[in-house]
Parts: structure tokens; sequence; C-alpha cells
């Protein structure tokens, strides 16, 4: 008989409490063990039991993080002690934040694993400002991407990107890309025109919340001087063009 505990991994969404799911709540005050991530807020580890062990995991982009292997090590460890543990993670486990290898590492396991979407920040961010990621007449679809190679990866090839950006008439959500925004602007540049409306902003839908409205060939620059950083998500297409003629009106004109 199989005496293990489950491993949930839950989404936390971008932030904000509210935009929790139902399902996601009730897997956080069920958990005993709960290992978060430094992206959750603490309004949301408060939903947890007052008997539950928290254990804070880090993995934040930019800052020195928990080692992966160290922390499925951990999931694995609780579950066969039998305790039911959440791994709570920012925005969605299956969009860049490693969900995939987890639920491979637990089941090579033997551990009983579930996952609790969450709404990912990409989507709240532009929600945020009133801003849709597809629109018949601006965007067939959407590319969520990250601006962040893992160490000996090349990473995104942005030319190629840009191309296909450009002919399929593509919205571009960069995660993870603030650090290396100059490369990106370059190399989207070789197929965007530089007046691409860009939105760029950090700590979405939480209370410190900020944004910046500009255009590709200034991407870097309003990054510099509006002091942008992570985590912040970078929005490239023209979505963003009602937004951007309404609150950056010198750097457009009327279509």
């Amino acid at each position: 008989m199989n005496t293990h505990g489950k491993v949930t991994l839950v989404g936390a969404g971008p932030g904000d409490p509210e935009l929790l799911t139902l399902k996601a709540l009730r897997a956080i005050e069920a958990a005993t063990v709960l290992l978060v991530d430094d992206l959750v807020s603490d309004a949301i580890v408060a939903f947890a039991r007052p008997a539950a062990r928290v254990v804070h995991v880090g993995k934040r982009g930019g800052c020195k993080s928990t080692p992966q292997a160290f922390i499925e090590k951990l999931m694995v460890m609780a579950a066969r002690e039998g305790e039911t543990v959440v791994r709570l993670k920012g925005g969605d486990p299956f969009i860049f934040g490693r969900g995939g290898e987890e639920v491979e590492h637990l089941r090579a396991a033997g551990i009983q694993v579930e996952v609790v979407n969450g709404i990912t920040s990409g989507l709240a961010a532009v929600t945020s400002l009133g801003v849709p990621l597809t629109h018949r007449e601006h965007a067939h679809g959407v590319v969520f991407v990250t601006g962040h190679a893992k160490p000996g990866d090349e990473g995104t090839d942005w030319r190629s990107l840009a191309a296909t950006a450009r002919d399929a008439r593509l919205t571009l959500v960069i995660y993870m890309g603030v650090s290396g925004a100059r490369r990106i602007q370059d190399e989207l540049l070789s197929g965007l025109d530089a007046a691409t409306p860009v939105a760029v902003i950090q700590h979405a839908s939480l209370p410190t919340q900020r944004h910046a409205v500009t255009t590709l060939g200034q991407l870097h620059a309003t990054i510099e001087r509006e002091q942008l950083a992570s985590p912040s998500v970078i929005v490239v297409g023209d979505v963003i063009s009602g937004l951007a003629a309404a609150q950056a009106p010198q750097l457009f004109r009327a279509a």
C-alpha cells in the first residue's frame, strides 16, 4: 500500500490574492508543508493553516536562488513522510516556472503529483492596463518567451522571432527580459519597426505596480530612465497602440 503523501504544484498568480483560483486556495489551506517561491506574496502565504510548515525556497531572477535539485529533494522527502505538500509558485507552474521539471522528477520518484494553474504575470500585466494580448485588428496570436537563458544555452533567437511576429502579427510577451533589454531591443529591431509600441510592467497586480509605455527603439533607454527592474514583463506589439497614444502621445503619431 502506498503511504506516501502527495505534492501539488500551485500557481499563486501574479501576486494579488484575489486572483487565486478556488482550487489553488483550497490546496494552500489543506497543505501541511508549503515550499514557497520569493515571488509569492505574503498575503497568499497567509492562507496556509497555522500549523503548516512554510519553507521559503527562493527563485527570483537576478538573485541568489535555492538550487532546483534541493527543492525537488525537499518535495520528495516531505511526500515520503506522508505530508500534504504544496509547491507554491508565482504565476503559473507550467509557464517559465520549471513545473515540468518538477512533475517529471516527482513521477520518477513514485510521488503522486497534481498541478493547479495560476494566472501568469504576462496576462495579468496587460490586463491591469486594460490592454488585450490578442485583437482581431492588431494581433492574431501571442508568444510567451523568456529573456533569460540557462547557462550554456544561446537562448531565444530574437531575430527570427521578430520576423515571425511581424509576418504573423503576434504580440510578444517577454519574461525575465529587463537585464537583457539592450540586446533584445537591438535584435528585435532587425525585423520590427522602431516605432512598435512597447509596455514594461513591474510587479504586475500588486500595490507596488509600475509601468512605462514606450517604443521598441526606446525600450532600453526607458527601462534605464524609469529604473524598472525585475520582476517585470515586457509586452511588444500593436495591441499596446491605443494605450501608447493615450499615455505617451509624444512618441506616437495618430493612425
